[in-house]
């Protein structure tokens, strides 16, 4: 009886903490996007320079992005550097459009390195229980964004246009977020602007992470009963998925929920292949949010480009579900039944940015 109690009166603690905490670390990330805007602004000479040095053509901003998320161990992160380089002028629409895509290919690819890492060093567990989840994570984002980043940077020229016009009016008539301007400015001036960079990332940093630990305290329990329950239909779990990571801005937590359930075969990978592909569509949210705050209608303008093409693939891969599902799973297999392949396709995913951001770079 008495442990009873204490889990409810916890859960009510929680639940009487979170919202608070919401509102906390919400505000927390606002200010650091301005943070981070105002800096940048005043540090571009200067970035200016050093990014030139670095990105050579297009393909090195792909690079650059896809390396970036791997060192920071956050897209969302890149993604929001990348808007405020946008807005300072220092990168072109093209390059912004490959510096998100490349975050989230970055991003995905985390758990990977993080899987095997821990199989390396311990053995403890086999190859497949180590990185199953996050490999096959990983093979979903890379089946979508690699198409998604090809054609959306070849037709941009194209559907820049109309996805300007449309993002045209998305200024903020009440601007609530220029309460922070004094401060960012006041801070930017103090510290300088490099410094300032540097603070603002962290801040954005650690107000995602901050987010996922309250998100962490969440009855997932409830969740998995009410939704995930609801999993075998494929539609309804792309919906799912899109609705939990839009809603919590966090791959972490929307997959974190629903790993319990696929540990424990309660959720076959065929079903959960559409709530992995929604949950890819909705990380993308948050970056909308970003260019929104930074009142970059164009940098608004090339992130719906990248989730309208990224949508268009993910819906075209699930009217073809089975054929989908079977290519997928078919290099999923292969890579966790031959170690020595496993490890080549490590290499590689270490190789390609590598290779986007140096090759041309020794070329020029």
């Amino acid at each position: 009886m008495d442990s009873r109690l204490s889990r409810a009166v916890e859960r009510v603690s929680s639940a009487g903490w979170l919202p608070l905490g919401t509102v906390g670390t919400v505000l927390l990330f606002l200010f650091a996007v301005q943070l981070l805007g105002a800096a940048t602004d005043a540090a571009a000479p200067l970035l200016r320079r050093v990014f030139f040095r670095v990105v050579v053509g297009d393909a090195s901003a792909l690079g650059l992005s896809w390396l970036a998320a791997y060192a920071l161990g956050n897209g969302s992160v890149v993604a929001a550097l990348a808007l405020s380089l946008f807005t300072a002028d220092i990168v072109s629409a093209p390059q912004l459009f490959l510096l998100i895509a490349g975050s989230r290919l970055g991003a995905a690819a985390i758990v990977v390195f993080v899987g095997a890492l821990d199989y390396f060093q311990k053995e403890r567990y086999t190859l497949r229980e180590s990185v199953s989840l996050g490999l096959l994570a990983f093979l979903l984002t890379l089946s979508i964004y690699l198409p998604v980043t090809v054609l959306g940077y070849v037709a941009l020229p194209w559907l820049r246009g109309p996805f300007r016009a449309l993002t045209r009016n998305w200024s903020l008539v009440v601007r609530p977020f220029s309460v922070f301007r004094p401060l960012t400015a006041a801070i930017t001036a103090r510290a300088g602007p490099a410094l300032t960079v540097i603070l603002a990332a962290a801040l954005l940093f650690g107000s995602l992470a901050l987010f996922d630990r309250l998100l962490g305290t969440v009855d997932t329990e409830t969740l998995r009963e009410r939704f995930f329950s609801r999993l075998q239909r494929t539609w309804v779990s792309f919906a799912v998925g899109l609705l939990v990571t839009g809603v919590t801005t966090s791959v972490a937590f929307s997959l974190g929920v629903v790993v319990p359930l696929y540990n424990r075969d309660y959720v076959t990978r065929e079903e959960l292949v559409p709530y992995v592909l929604g949950a890819n569509v909705g990380t993308l949210f948050d970056t909308l949010l970003v260019a929104v705050v930074l009142e970059s209608t164009v940098g608004a303008a090339v992130v719906l480009e990248l989730l309208a093409v990224a949508t268009a693939v993910t819906l075209a891969a699930l009217v073809a579900h089975d054929t989908y599902c079977r290519a997928v799973f078919g290099a999923y297999d292969r890579l966790l039944d031959d170690r020595r392949l496993f490890v080549a396709f490590a290499v590689v995913l270490l190789a390609v940015p590598l290779a986007l951001l140096l090759v041309p770079l020794a070329a020029g």
